[in-house]
């Protein structure tokens, strides 16, 4: 069966490499800009564009609910909630949270940029290359989470922390109660999101090694 390729400038493929553009730029600004300017100042200078790129992903709930993707609405949902959490409910928010001016903000931007530009490259050669996304964006796409997973959200749970007590003091305690309930929300979400992974994972690995050996026969 023939794969059907899209053109680059479908709505898909170019939100896709948009989006990979996007999140190409905020990975610049931690490995170019961050090591100049160092922090508080890379805090200052990248926030407002961290929050926009974040708040484009919102896309992706509506292409998964309206079936344009095949992405899980489930762990689409719970992964944009938790980063809108952050962009907006810290970031936005509450611009002065103490750990949003240390290694765990350029650490977390490391995490979700270089996931989410791999994965929107992965994307966008899906759906308009015939033979696909290269081996090495596939083995990318499928082994960068077992770092940047975990650091991403240890990054995110320790700006959440940090947050509790400006959320009460400049809002409410409805606010801190939020924050507090996105913490909690990791310990059922990380693990169906990392397993999700892991499956995918299995499964690519295992259709790169399929399709030489049917050749080959």
């Amino acid at each position: 069966m023939t794969k059907r390729v899209q053109s680059p400038l479908a709505p898909l493929p170019l939100y896709n490499i948009s989006s990979a553009a996007a999140w190409g730029y905020v990975l610049y600004n931690v490995v170019s800009v961050f090591p100049k300017v160092q922090q508080p100042q890379f805090y200052k200078d990248t926030k407002n564009i961290v929050s926009v790129v974040q708040c484009c992903a919102i896309i992706e709930v509506f292409n998964s609910l309206l079936g344009i993707v095949r992405s899980p609405l489930a762990t689409t949902v719970g992964q944009v909630t938790s980063r809108l959490l952050l962009a907006v409910g810290v970031i936005q928010l509450l611009p002065d949270t103490p750990q949003l001016t240390t290694y765990a903000y350029p650490t977390m931007l490391a995490a979700w940029s270089i996931a989410e530009f791999v994965r929107y490259l992965y994307y966008f050669y899906s759906l308009t290359d015939k033979r696909g996304p290269s081996d090495i964006l596939i083995l990318l796409r499928y082994n960068l989470f077992w770092v940047l997973y975990p650091v991403g959200v240890t990054s995110e749970l320790l700006i959440l922390y940090s947050a509790l007590p400006y959320a009460e003091a400049k809002y409410t305690v409805y606010h801190k109660w939020l924050l507090l309930g996105g913490m909690f929300a990791y310990i059922p979400m990380f693990p169906v999101l990392f397993s999700h992974m892991v499956t995918q994972r299995r499964k690519a690995i295992k259709k790169m090694f399929e399709v030489p050996f049917k050749k080959e026969n």
